[in-house]
């Protein structure tokens, strides 16, 4: 039987249990530990009602007077959505409330960036009285953000989704789930859709099946590849070359602070998409047993993931 729970909850932007097996490579023999051998940063994007975006001045030494986004490191302990409440309250003096994950950037365990758009719920804006730390002081910007002498510009692509966001959603509004993950994975929602109407997931086979999951080492060339390398492996292994699958977007996470022995792991739920090579064609032969494709043929469950494909997640 196809796992039609666990489908209908990482569509739903939802969590599911990680368990202890993994495919692909062999996991780290170690938990991910925040401060150890990961590092998570969580950035947010405010806007007021006259669209003016939440911005914060410096007071770093290295960047003293520049301007930035609220953003820091998160904390052991910390749910992702609390650290990003305690930034914006410490830089700004405003409460928020996140709307959704705008997006995800990463260069592997060693620095993983979630950017959030969130909406002001109270507080007092920072002024240069109150100066500290943390900031010099937070204002609303209504202009070009670019005109302004930035920390860095890598704020403004963020700016830009959070603006298309607002005006018109491409996605559901996607936060983190309270569900623990010992380790840094990614669970693989992998359709295959050809012209003809058909679609396919390709599930794990080992127990009872489930979507597959593989786990992402701390290795130094492991974090050299990011988060996609032992993707890659994994579908390496189990699909021929030809077609490429294509990664579309996130369609959630899962953590929890302090989960398996203080453990600070996420789980990524990703879709991917592997190209039709011909009208009509029916998806690759895996090259394990321990991999099945499975058609998926319930009318809503089918919509569903074909609208994800075709919104590209």
């Amino acid at each position: 039987e196809a796992p039609a729970a666990e489908l209908d909850a990482v569509l739903g932007g939802g969590g599911w249990d990680v368990g202890a097996s993994f495919e692909g490579p062999p996991p780290p023999t170690g938990p991910i530990r925040l401060g150890r051998n990961a590092c998570y940063v969580v950035l947010a994007v405010l806007f007021n009602e006259e669209d003016g975006v939440l911005l914060v001045q410096e007071a770093k030494p290295e960047c003293r007077g520049k301007w930035y986004l609220p953003a820091g490191r998160m904390e052991p302990g910390e749910s992702i959505v609390a650290a990003m409440r305690r930034e914006v309250k410490e830089e700004t003096g405003l409460e928020c409330e996140p709307l959704t994950l705008l997006a995800l950037e990463e260069r592997g365990p060693a620095w993983i960036r979630f950017a959030f758009l969130a909406r002001p719920t109270g507080g007092t804006l920072k002024t240069l009285e109150k100066a500290d730390a943390e900031s010099l002081q937070a204002a609303w910007w209504a202009g070009d953000p670019s005109a302004l002498p930035l920390r860095a510009p890598d704020i403004l692509p963020l700016l830009d989704l959070a603006v298309r966001y607002c005006r018109s959603p491409p996605h559901p509004p996607t936060l983190p789930q309270e569900l623990p993950c010992a380790l840094l994975c990614l669970r693989l929602l992998v359709a295959f859709a050809n012209d003809a109407g058909d679609l396919w997931v390709l599930l794990g086979m080992a127990g009872t099946p489930h979507l597959p999951v593989v786990a992402c080492g701390t290795s130094p060339a492991e974090l050299r590849g990011g988060l996609r390398l032992p993707v890659l492996q994994l579908l390496r292994d189990c699909l021929p070359p030809d077609p490429h699958p294509g990664p579309l977007g996130l369609l959630g996470l899962q953590h929890r602070a302090g989960g398996p022995g203080g453990a600070d792991g996420v789980c990524f739920n990703v879709l991917l998409s592997v190209p039709p090579g011909s009208p009509g064609a029916a998806p690759p032969e895996p090259r394990s047993p321990t991999f099945r494709w499975w058609p998926v043929e319930e009318q809503s469950l089918r919509g569903r993931i074909l609208q994800r494909l075709r919104a590209a997640a």
